[in-house]
């Protein structure tokens, strides 16, 4: 299961979120979202967990705790809704 992490520390590592949820179970992956351009931490990661059990316990018992002076917020992460893709072409039309 694939868990959202937000409000998370600038200066919070990868190795310490992994750490944090695996004290709930095995976790596959933990990654912390960083700026393209001044590779700074923007504050929120995902964290794979492989058994929904282990993760749903994880997101119960994390959510709205304190870590390095700031509350997580801990919750399933929601698949982003694919938009269509912008291109500079017209609609087809056969009346052409």
């Amino acid at each position: 299961m694939k868990i959202f992490v937000a409000n998370l520390n600038f200066n919070l590592q990868e190795d310490t979120l992994k750490e944090i949820f695996e004290a709930h179970g095995t976790v596959d992956t933990a990654r912390i979202i960083t700026d393209r351009n001044s590779g700074r931490s923007k504050g929120f990661g995902f964290v794979d967990m492989p058994d929904a059990d282990e993760a749903a316990s994880a997101i119960e018992a994390l959510n709205n705790t304190e870590v390095e002076g700031r509350n997580l917020v801990v919750k399933e992460s929601e698949e982003k809704p694919q938009r269509p893709r912008f291109t500079n072409r017209r609609p087809y039309n056969d009346k052409y």
